[in-house]
């Protein structure tokens, strides 16, 4: 009997039945664990947090994934500091351990892909243009490179359900040749309002290689409390070309771009986001056989890139595009054309 009044009042605790008692804590399980934050790791106060947040650096993965160097650079920290906030970020972030391929395939499915609206090319993509992903887009001028980087703005835009992100994207003009007006005729194309369009698109002037690699770090601090799905630099080495000639400078200029393409590769991680970057190209003048147009960046650029797409002109205004590298694709080629609204097939 004794037991069976002990099971009873058991069971009114849990239903909460008896209103002088306080409902039953329950233990918060693993997936419910409260998210843990910057103020929370070991040695970070009120003063270093609000640094590292001014910095750009909103969660564990940011810091995870940085150089103790680079940490105290931008946050204004000692170099020792930082290394220890690093260490602390990567243990509570569990970051460094191997984990199986099935954990690895399920960690996979957070991936999206943007829509560019051509079927041939997102055909040829796999379905479109990944996030955690850099993409390499190079051709001759009048080649198209810019109108992609300018549609693709455009659909980051549209909702998830028509193959959007429904996110902002930063851009990085190295060229000046970001139009506005361009946006509104490839968003009218969609049916999209050109306004709350461009509202979402922002975009910066980059006037040197030194001004273009601080510009990601402004996209980093600028990026709180915005859904960063898409960054484009357009072009990419248009300023390291200009400013590193000859091959004496060779070696500090593909140092500065790997530098440069690591932390827009962070970028991508941290806010599962698409990279999108145009590239220059020249022709080689000893080739006796094939086509003769490279990209620039050598193997620097070729190893950073996760997708290069290679495009060029066709008659009667058509453009094909190439996918010559790719983790996971065999090589092929489309074709599409450039409208007045934009992409079409």
């Amino acid at each position: 009997m004794a037991t069976k009044s002990k099971k009873k009042a058991k069971i009114e605790i849990e239903n909460n039945e008896d209103p002088q008692e306080e409902p039953v804590k329950v233990m918060a399980t693993e997936e419910e664990a409260p998210e843990v934050k910057i103020d929370d790791l070991p040695g970070v106060g009120p003063a270093t947090a609000e640094k590292l947040r001014e910095a750009g650096f909103d969660d564990l993965l940011a810091l995870a994934v940085m150089s103790p160097g680079d940490l105290a650079d931008q946050a204004e920290l000692g170099e020792a500091v930082a290394t220890k906030i690093i260490a602390a970020a990567k243990k509570m972030a569990n970051i460094g351990g191997f984990v199986s391929g099935g954990a690895l395939l399920e960690r996979r499915r957070e991936v999206l892909k943007l829509s560019s609206k051509v079927q041939s090319i997102d055909d040829l993509l796999g379905g479109g243009f990944e996030t955690q992903a850099l993409v390499e887009v190079y051709g001759a001028f009048g080649s198209g490179k810019t109108q992609i980087g300018h549609q693709l703005a455009v659909n980051c835009t549209l909702p998830m359900s028509e193959g959007g992100f429904d996110g902002d994207v930063f851009y990085i003009d190295t060229e000046d040749t970001f139009r506005p007006e361009r946006i509104t005729q490839m968003a009218r194309g969609h049916g999209l309002d050109p306004d709350a369009v461009l509202a979402r698109i922002h975009v910066a002037r980059a006037y040197n290689s030194a001004h273009q690699m601080l510009l990601v770090d402004e996209i980093k601090r600028m990026s709180k409390g915005l859904n960063v799905k898409m960054i484009i630099v357009d072009s990419l080495t248009s300023h390291f070309r200009a400013e590193y000639i000859g091959r004496g400078m060779l070696a500090n200029r593909q140092q500065k771009l790997n530098r440069h393409l690591k932390d827009l590769k962070q970028l991508a991680d941290v806010n599962n986001a698409l990279v999108l970057v145009t590239n220059q190209v020249h022709s080689k003048p000893d080739a006796m056989w094939g086509d003769p147009t490279k990209p620039i960046g050598g193997h620097v650029l070729a190893h950073a890139s996760t997708f290069r797409l290679y495009l060029r002109k066709a008659k009667a205004g058509r453009r094909i595009a190439r996918l010559v590298d790719s983790p996971n694709l065999p090589d092929g080629e489309c074709v599409y054309q450039v409208t007045q609204e934009g992409l079409r097939d």
